[in-house]
C-alpha cells in the first residue's frame, strides 16, 4: 500500500482518478510503460505513453519525498525536539520546498554567527528585542556582557545575529522572497574581465539580463555553461529594498518602537548574508532543472525522429566511409547485415585513382549482388556520393547519403569489438553506416545517444535524468516498431518491454543453440524468462512465417483465444482471416467484449489483423542534394537548395545541405507566423527546401530560411 494519499498523485498529474489508481497498481506490479499503454487500455482509460510516464515520474518523486520525510523525522527525534504537532505538520506536507523550510530550524549547523551568540548567552536578549517592548535595550544589554561579549554594542550585534537566523528560518519570510524571485527575478551575466579574450563565443552574455520567468532554456544553459567554464559570472537578482520592506511588514509590529531599528538591521543582515543567497541558489537550481528538462525533451524528440527513420530493409548493401588522404573504406553486407568483404578505394586527391575505384565498386556490386549503396556524409562524403550517384552499374542500384554521426563512437566501442574482433575501427565504422541504411533503429541502439548529434547542451544537463529519458525514448521506439525475434541483436532485444540485457543475451544464445523460434510461446524455454517477462515482452516480438500467424502481429498471446473465436464465428482459419480485409472489417467487435477485453483492445486487434507485420516507419528513399554544392565556398546568397533537417533545437533547426557544415534556420525563418518552438513545425529527417541568407566562411556558419523559399 502506498504511503502517500492517492488524491495527492491525482492532483499532480491531472488525470482521471480511476486511470491513475489502476496505472499506479500496474506500475507497482512491475509493468512497463509500453505494455501498460498498449495492452491495458481498459484499465487506464487508454492513457498514452506520455501520460503513463508522467504518473511514473510523479510516483518516483513522492516516493523520494517519503524517504526524505522519514530521514527528517528521525533526525528531529534524535534531537528530542519532535512534538505531535510537528510530526503532524511534516506528515501532511507534500511539497519538497515547504518540507525543507519546516526542517530548516532543526538542521545541524556549522559554527554560525547565531550559534556563537547563543553560546555566549544572548538568545534571551534576542527574544526580548523581538517582543518589541518598551525596554531600554542598551541598558538591558549590560546584563549580557561577559568575557566573550565585551560591551553593549557586541551584545546588541550578537542578538541581531540570532534574529537574522530566525528571519531566515521563518516560513512566511522565505515564501515572500520566493514570490519576489518568481515574479521579478532577473538573470544577469557578466564576463570575467581577465577571461574576455577566451570568452568570445559568449559575447552576447558579456553584459546581459533577462527576466527569469521569460528566459528560454537554451540561453539559460549557455549562461550556466559560461559560468561553469569560469568565463562568465551569473546571478539571479531581485530588488533588495523592496524585499527589505516586505519582510519589515512581516516581522515588525511597531515600526516606531524601540526594537524596530535593531530588527531592521537584523533583516538587512539576514537578507544579504542568509536569505537571498539561499533562495537565489534554490531558484538557480530550479531554473537549471527546468532548462534541463526542456533540453532533454528536445533531445528525446529528435532522437525519436532519428530512431524511427524509414529503413531500407533486408537488402544487400555496399557501405562506404569516405575519406581523402586515407581513402574510402568499403564493405559489402548481406541481407542480415553480416560482413561479406572489405577493401579500400582512393578516388579522391591526393591519390585520385577514380577509374580504379569505380572498377572495384562495380566488381563488388556484381560479385555480391548489391542492391543499394550507403555513403557516409562526413569528409569527402559529397564527392563520393556524386561519383556513385547516376553511375550505370548495369542494373538499378540506389545510392543513399547516410548521417554517420556516432559511427566512429560505435567502431571503437566494446559492442563493435565483440561483433568484429578481427577488424579495425575503419571497417567497423563502414559496417555501421551500411546497417544504418538497412535499419536505423537496430544500429543506433548500440550507440550512446549523446554521440548521435541531435541534442542541445546534452553535456550540460543532468546526466542521470538524460540517460533515463533517452532510455525511455529508445524503449518506446523499439516497442512501437515491433522486433523480429529471430534476427534482432541482443542490444535491440535489451530495449524490448520486460527483457533487459540479460534476457536479450539469453534469447540470442537460445537461437544459436536451437535455431529460429517457431512460435512466441517457445520464449518460455529461454533461461530466466519468467511469466512476468513473457507477459511484458511477447506482444512486442514478431515471428515471420512461424507456426502461428498471430505471432507476426501486435496481438498479445493473452488475446489469441478471442481471435480464434472470431475465425470460428466467420467459419475460417486464422491464416484466412488475417489475409481477408473484407472479413476483418465485417467483425462485430461488441460481440467479443467481456470483463477483461473491451472495445479499445478489440479495435487494436482489428488493426493488427488488417496489417500484419507492418513496419510503421515506411521505407527509406534517397535524398537528392544539389550537385553544384560540395563545400561552403560554393554557396552564395539567394541560392535555394534541398536539404534534410538533422537537428532541432529551441532556437531553430539545423539542415544538412550536402556539405560538411549544417546550416541553421533560425526559429524566425521557419514559417510566416509566430511559433514558440521549432518542433511545432519541423522534425529530424524531414526533407526541406531552404534559401541561403547568410554565409560566414571563416566561422563555418551558414544561415538559411525556409519561409523565404
Amino acid at each position: 500500500m502506498d504511503k502517500f494519499p492517492i488524491d495527492i498523485l491525482i492532483g499532480l498529474v491531472g488525470l482521471p482518478a480511476k486511470s491513475v489508481k489502476n496505472t499506479l497498481s500496474l506500475l507497482r506490479e512491475g509493468a512497463t510503460i509500453p505494455f501498460i499503454s498498449r495492452y491495458r487500455k481498459e484499465m487506464t482509460g487508454s492513457l498514452d505513453e506520455l501520460q503513463v510516464g508522467l504518473i511514473k515520474d510523479e510516483v518516483q518523486k513522492l516516493d523520494d519525498l517519503i524517504k526524505r520525510k522519514e530521514s527528517i523525522l528521525k533526525t528531529i527525534q534524535e534531537q528530542g525536539a519532535l512534538t505531535d504537532a510537528l510530526k503532524k505538520k511534516i506528515d501532511s506536507c507534500w511539497d519538497s520546498t515547504r518540507l525543507e523550510d519546516i526542517y530548516l530550524p532543526f538542521k545541524k549547523k556549522v559554527k554560525t554567527k547565531a550559534r556563537i551568540a547563543r553560546d555566549n548567552g544572548l538568545e534571551p536578549f534576542a527574544r526580548l528585542i523581538t517582543s518589541e517592548g518598551n525596554e531600554d535595550l542598551r541598558k538591558r544589554a549590560q546584563r549580557y556582557i561577559n568575557k566573550n561579549v565585551p560591551d553593549v554594542d557586541a551584545a546588541l550585534e550578537g542578538a541581531r545575529h540570532i534574529i537574522s537566523e530566525w528571519i531566515n528560518e521563518n516560513v512566511a519570510c522565505r515564501e515572500l522572497i520566493r514570490g519576489q524571485y518568481e515574479k521579478y527575478g532577473l538573470v544577469e551575466s557578466k564576463v570575467v574581465k581577465k577571461k574576455k579574450d577566451d570568452a568570445v563565443k559568449y559575447e552576447m552574455y558579456f553584459e546581459y539580463s533577462e527576466r527569469l520567468n521569460r528566459i528560454p532554456s537554451h540561453r539559460l544553459l549557455a549562461i550556466f555553461r559560461g559560468e561553469k567554464e569560469g568565463l562568465l559570472k551569473a546571478k539571479i537578482s531581485i530588488e533588495e529594498e523592496y524585499a527589505q520592506r516586505g519582510i519589515e511588514r512581516t516581522m515588525i509590529r511597531n515600526p516606531r518602537g524601540k526594537s524596530a531599528e535593531h530588527i531592521r538591521l537584523a533583516i538587512e543582515d539576514s537578507l544579504k548574508r542568509l536569505l537571498l543567497p539561499s533562495i537565489e541558489n534554490e531558484f538557480k537550481k530550479a531554473a537549471k532543472q527546468k532548462a534541463d528538462e526542456e533540453a532533454i525533451l528536445v533531445f528525446s524528440k529528435n532522437l525519436k525522429d532519428l530512431l524511427l527513420a524509414a529503413p531500407l530493409g533486408n537488402k544487400r548493401i555496399l557501405a562506404i566511409d569516405p575519406g581523402f588522404r586515407t581513402g574510402c573504406k568499403v564493405v559489402a553486407l548481406d541481407e542480415k547485415g553480416d560482413l561479406l568483404e572489405d577493401t579500400t578505394i582512393y578516388p579522391h586527391p591526393p591519390q585520385s585513382k577514380r577509374d580504379e575505384a569505380m572498377y572495384t565498386v562495380q566488381h563488388l556490386v556484381e560479385k555480391h549482388a548489391i542492391e543499394a549503396i550507403s555513403v557516409g556524409n562526413g569528409t569527402a562524403g559529397k564527392e563520393t556520393f556524386q561519383m556513385l550517384n547516376g553511375y550505370n552499374f548495369g542494373k538499378e542500384v540506389e545510392v543513399f547519403f547516410v548521417n554517420e554521426s556516432g559511427a566512429s563512437i560505435y567502431s571503437a566501442s566494446k559492442v563493435a569489438r565483440e561483433e568484429f574482433p578481427d577488424k579495425d575501427v575503419t571497417v567497423r565504422g563502414s559496417i555501421s553506416i551500411g546497417r544504418r541504411l538497412m535499419d536505423p533503429l537496430a544500429e543506433l541502439v548500440k550507440i550512446d545517444p549523446k554521440s548521435i548529434g541531435v541534442g542541445q547542451y546534452q553535456h550540460d544537463v543532468n546526466q542521470t535524468k538524460l540517460k533515463e529519458n533517452l532510455d525511455t525514448t529508445i524503449a518506446s521506439c523499439v516497442n512501437a516498431v515491433g522486433i523480429n525475434l529471430n534476427t534482432a541483436s541482443q542490444h535491440l532485444l535489451a530495449h524490448v518491454s520486460g527483457l533487459g540485457p540479460v534476457l536479450g543475451k539469453n534469447i540470442v544464445a537460445y537461437r544459436k543453440e536451437h535455431g529460429p523460434f517457431a512460435e512466441r510461446k517457445e520464449l518460455k524455454k529461454v533461461a530466466r524468462m519468467g511469466a512476468k517477462a513473457f507477459e511484458q515482452s511477447a506482444g512486442f516480438l514478431r515471428i515471420r512465417d512461424g507456426k502461428n500467424p498471430l505471432d507476426n502481429t501486435g496481438v498479445h498471446p493473452e488475446s489469441y483465444h478471442v481471435v480464434k473465436q472470431m475465425a470460428k464465428d466467420l467459419k475460417c482459419d486464422l491464416k484466412s482471416l488475417i489475409a481477408d480485409k473484407e472479413l476483418i472489417r465485417s467483425l462485430k467487435l461488441k460481440k467479443y467484449v467481456n470483463e477483461t477485453i473491451g472495445l479499445p483492445t478489440l479495435m487494436d486487434i482489428q488493426k493488427e489483423l488488417d496489417k500484419p507485420g507492418l513496419d510503421p516507419r515506411g521505407k527509406a528513399k534517397a535524398v537528392a542534394f544539389s550537385n553544384r554544392i560540395n563545400k561552403i565556398s560554393d554557396l552564395s546568397d539567394g541560392m535555394v537548395l534541398p536539404g534534410v533537417i538533422n537537428n532541432v533545437t529551441k532556437f531553430g533547426a539545423f539542415v544538412d545541405i550536402g556539405i560538411k557544415e549544417s546550416g541553421l534556420v533560425h526559429i524566425s525563418e521557419i514559417v510566416n507566423r509566430f511559433i514558440s518552438d521549432p518542433a511545432e513545425v519541423v522534425s529530424v529527417n524531414q526533407e526541406v527546401k531552404v534559401k541561403v541568407i547568410g554565409i560566414d566562411e571563416a566561422k563555418g556558419r551558414v544561415s538559411l530560411s525556409m519561409k523565404q523559399v
